[in-house]
C-alpha cells in the first residue's frame, strides 16, 4: 500500500484490464552448415551480401550455405541466423603486432588469406603528430594472390576485401578505442585486443604481419551439429541456438546435411517447442527410393520434408547448380508468413531462382509420396517450379499439416512470452479475469485475420479459468491452470469439383 504522511495532491498510476499480448515473429531462420570463414556464434544477417562480407563467398562442392542462404532471401526470407559449423580440431590463427592481439574471426585456415598493417593515423594535432593509428586489414579471395611480404601489398593483386580503421585510440575510455571500433562485427575479418591488459597504454608503432596458417580441423560429422559446453560462450551449433539472446528463431534448417545430423535439428525443435526442421531429402534419391529414405527421419510433428534437388544458376559463375530445397523453402515460409499469416499453408508459391528439379515429380508419383509426408517440388506448364506440399513428418492426423502445428507454435510462444507477468500475483478472482480477458483479446484477433475457424468467436475458441480449471489443490499449491481451445484453419488440399449433366425435363 501506498504511504500517504502529509497533506497534499497524489498521483498514482495504476493497472486494470488486460495486458496485450505481442504475437511472436515467425519468419526468422537459423542455418546451420559449414562455411568459408566467420565466427561459430549464430549471426543475424539481413542480405546475402551481409553473409559474403561475414562468412565468405561459394567454397567447394557439397558445400551448401552460401546457395540456402542466397535462395533464402531470394523467395522472400528477410533475416537469418547464420550458425557455422567446424570440425574437430579446427584452429583459430592469432598473431601479435606492435603489442596488440590480432585474432581471426573464426576458425579455419582461410584467414591465412589476411594481412594487417598498422600505420599512423591520418588526423594530426596542431604539433602535428598522429593522434591516433590507422589499422588496415587485406583479404584475397584466391591463395596464390597474397602478398609474401608487406611490401607486396600495395604493388600486387589488389585485396578482395580492405577493411580500413583509421584513427584508432589505445586508450580503453576512448570513443574510438581500437576494441570498440574493431570488434563485435565491425571487422568481419579479425579481432583486436590488447597483449597486456593491464599494461600503460600505449601508441603502437608501425608494422604488419600475416595471420599465420593454422588446421581447418577434421571432416564435419552429425557430432558437430551439437556441441555443448557448461561455457555458454563455448557452446556450437545447436546448443549456441539455445541461448536466449536467439528466441527469436522459429524455423531451424541444415542445408544438405545428412539425416543423422537432421535428426539433431529435428529432436531441437522438439525439445524447444517454439521451432520447427525443415529437412531436405539427400541428394539422388529416384522416386521410388524415397519412402525407406523418408523413414530415416523421425516421425515428428515439429518438421517437415522436402524433394527434390533444385537447378539453379550458380550466383557466381552462373554455372547450373543442383542445390538442397530447403533454403528456398525457408524463404516461403517467411514470404507466406509475411503476406498472409502462419496460418496459410506455405504451399503453391513459385520457387524464385529455380531453373529445374532433380527429378519431375507427376501426380502419380505424388499419389505415393504424399501420405508418406513428403513435400513436393514440381514443375506445371505455364505455371512455373512450385512447392506442391504441405504435410508435416508426423503420422498423427490432427498434426498432419505445417500451417497447423506452426499456428499453434505462433499462439503458445506468444502466450508464453506475453503473460510472464502473471507469475506471483494473487491467485484470486481478479487476476483470473484480467488474464482470461487478456488471452481472449488476443486469439479474438488472431480469429478476424482468419486464423482460426468459425463463423462466431465462440465457434474459434475458447478460454477457460478459474474452480472450473482447477481445484483446491491446485491453488493451495500456487497453479493457475487456464485451458484454451482453438479451432485453426486447415489447408484446402483436396479441391473436389463434382460435375454432373443436368437434363431439362419436359414441361406438360
Amino acid at each position: 500500500m501506498p504511504e500517504y504522511l502529509s497533506p497534499g495532491v497524489y498521483i498514482e498510476e495504476i493497472e486494470r484490464g488486460p495486458k496485450p499480448i505481442e504475437g511472436v515473429a515467425t519468419s526468422t531462420a537459423a542455418f546451420l552448415g559449414e562455411t568459408q570463414r566467420g565466427p561459430q556464434a549464430p549471426t543475424l544477417i539481413t542480405s546475402y551480401s551481409e553473409y559474403l562480407r561475414l562468412f565468405g563467398d561459394i567454397f567447394g562442392p557439397d558445400k551448401y550455405m552460401p546457395y540456402a542462404v542466397k535462395m533464402f532471401f531470394d523467395n522472400g526470407g528477410r533475416r537469418c541466423y547464420v550458425t557455422r559449423i567446424v570440425g574437430g580440431g579446427a584452429e583459430t590463427a592469432t598473431v601479435t603486432l606492435s603489442g596488440l592481439r590480432v585474432t581471426a574471426t573464426g576458425p579455419g585456415n582461410d584467414y591465412n588469406k589476411v594481412w594487417v598493417r598498422i600505420r599512423e593515423g591520418s588526423t594530426k594535432d596542431k604539433a602535428g603528430n598522429p593522434v591516433g593509428f590507422r589499422l588496415t586489414v587485406y583479404y584475397w579471395a584466391n591463395a596464390q594472390d597474397v602478398p609474401a611480404d608487406e611490401g607486396s601489398i600495395d604493388t600486387g593483386k589488389p585485396a578482395t576485401i580492405v577493411e580500413d580503421f583509421n584513427d584508432l585510440s589505445p586508450d580503453p575510455a576512448s570513443t574510438s578505442h581500437v576494441e570498440k571500433r574493431v570488434n563485435n562485427g565491425n571487422s568481419a575479418l579479425v579481432n583486436v585486443v590488447p597483449e597486456d591488459p593491464a599494461a600503460v597504454p600505449t601508441m603502437p608503432a608501425p608494422a604488419a604481419a600475416q595471420l599465420p596458417a593454422v588446421n581447418d580441423g577434421n571432416p564435419v560429422t552429425a557430432a558437430d551439429y551439437e556441441v555443448d559446453n557448461p561455457d555458454p560462450g563455448k557452446r556450437a551449433g545447436l546448443a549456441a541456438l539455445d541461448l536466449d539472446a536467439f528466441r527469436a528463431v522459429a524455423i531451424v534448417h541444415a542445408p544438405g546435411a545428412p539425416y543423422e545430423a537432421a535428426k539433431k535439428v529435428v529432436t531441437h525443435c522438439e525439445n524447444n517447442r517454439f521451432r520447427f526442421a525443415v529437412v531436405d531429402a539427400e541428394r539422388g534419391h529416384a522416386n521410388t527410393s524415397l519412402i525407406d529414405a523418408r523413414r530415416d527421419v523421425d516421425d515428428t510433428q515439429y518438421g517437415a520434408f522436402y524433394y527434390p534437388w533444385i537447378w539453379i544458376s550458380d550466383p557466381r559463375s552462373g554455372v547450373r547448380t543442383l542445390v538442397p530445397p530447403g533454403g528456398a523453402t525457408c524463404g516461403i515460409y517467411a514470404l507466406t508468413d509475411n503476406n498472409r499469416g502462419v496460418f496459410k499453408a506455405p504451399a503453391n508459391e513459385t520457387v524464385a531462382g529455380a531453373l529445374g528439379l532433380e527429378y519431375d515429380v507427376n501426380q502419380r508419383v505424388q499419389d505415393t509420396l504424399n501420405p508418406a509426408g513428403v513435400n513436393v517440388i514440381r514443375r506445371f506448364p505455364g505455371r512455373g517450379i512450385r512447392v506442391w506440399g504441405a504435410r508435416t513428418l508426423s503420422s498423427d492426423p490432427l498434426w498432419k499439416y505445417v500451417n497447423v502445428r506452426r499456428l499453434f507454435i505462433f499462439l503458445e510462444a506468444s502466450i508464453y512470452n506475453s503473460t510472464q507477468w502473471v507469475v506471483f500475483e494473487p491467485n484470486d478472482q481478479r487476476l483470473w479475469a484480467r488474464v482470461k480477458q487478456t488471452v481472449t483479446l488476443f486469439l479474438r484477433t488472431q480469429w478476424r485475420e482468419g486464423a482460426l475457424l468459425g463463423a462466431k468467436e465462440e465457434e474459434a475458441f475458447t478460454v477457460a479459468v478459474g474452480r472450473e480449471t482447477m481445484t483446491e489443490d491446485d491453488i493451495l499449491n500456487g497453479r493457475l491452470i487456464i485451458e484454451i481451445g482453438v479451432a485453426p484453419v486447415r489447408p484446402a488440399e483436396f479441391v473436389v469439383f463434382r460435375i454432373f449433366q443436368k437434363t431439362q425435363e419436359a414441361k406438360s
